[in-house]
């Protein structure tokens, strides 16, 4: 089956070669396709191949059919997209707590976290911790900021490996069944996420992008945030560099379920919001979304 299959889909590109040819009054190429170990080879034959200009032009447009041509790029796409005047660096996590460990964790958190966060010894800062509450169940899910990048980050884990804070992993991965992280940057056009009063529940919104495809959802979202932000839900926005690649995070923030209901279907109503979803649902390879509470420990309540 496989091989008819692939016969048939030879001979139907020989045809277009064929119809492509004659669209463009190309009569003296012969046109045929050579196979040879699963490997397909287009190739166009000219008898009495003519040097004038005409016929130049004609092969090369012949050519842009069957070539891609590939911009030369002289930065990278996360230079394209994050904040170039700032060089922040986050640290997202996701822990799976043991049902019966949950309430301890939460404070065992509480009581080493904030600690961390407000001693400037340390050039990091707690943005958020939550624990999932519809999603992946028995979760903790923290979100770190380190002003000044990998050279922060580098300088945090150095110092917390000489103190008290060895003793808190300890104690922490005896209430752990697994645990992940990823390093993110943060999209030049969302907002930078900032403490919050609550009480709030918040959604991360994950995709996982087909590769090569971060630039077109940065151009799309970076028109679309502006019609998110009636009602203060826009929190922040990330993508990775360490972890799962081209992974992007969206964290929102809601009154409760029936404003996150209410809001999202406002959005249908804003001219543009529509056109968003259609361009850029194609891009996702995978999507999930969690529903958090925030902890006492959390800066966003």
């Amino acid at each position: 089956m496989l091989k008819v299959n692939l016969i048939l889909y030879l001979s139907a590109l020989q045809n277009l070669v064929h119809l492509l040819c004659v669209t463009k009054n190309m009569q003296g190429f012969k046109c045929f396709i050579h196979t040879h170990q699963h490997h397909c080879v287009y190739y166009v034959h000219h008898r009495g191949f003519a040097t004038s200009s005409s016929r130049n032009r004609e092969d090369s447009w012949f050519k842009s059919l069957f070539v891609r041509k590939v911009d030369p790029r002289k930065d990278a796409h996360a230079n394209l997209l994050t904040k170039n005047e700032e060089s922040n660096l986050y640290k997202i996590q996701f822990h799976n707590v043991k049902p019966e460990c949950l309430d301890a964790y939460n404070k065992l958190c509480e009581d080493v976290l904030p600690s961390i966060h407000a001693d400037k010894y340390y050039p990091c800062e707690l943005v958020g911790t939550w624990n999932t509450w519809y999603g992946e169940q028995d979760q903790a899910v923290h979100l770190w900021r380190y002003r000044g990048g990998y050279p922060a980050l580098t300088e945090v884990m150095n110092k917390l490996r000489q103190n008290k804070f060895t003793a808190y992993r300890k104690e922490r991965g005896k209430m752990l069944l697994s645990r992940r992280n990823q390093l993110l940057l943060e999209f030049s056009f969302w907002n930078e996420p900032v403490p919050r009063e609550g009480p709030n529940i918040y959604e991360l919104r994950s995709y996982q992008l087909r590769p090569g495809t971060m630039i077109e959802w940065g151009n799309y979202w970076a028109r679309a945030i502006g019609l998110r932000q009636h009602n203060r839900e826009a929190v922040g926005g990330f993508f990775s560099q360490i972890g799962n690649l081209y992974m992007v995070h969206h964290l929102w923030a809601y009154k409760d379920l029936q404003s996150r209901e209410d809001t999202r279907n406002a959005a249908w109503q804003e001219e543009g919001w529509h056109e968003v979803v259609y361009y850029t649902v194609p891009l996702i390879q995978h999507m999930d979304s969690r529903i958090m509470i925030p902890t006492k420990a959390s800066p966003m309540q």
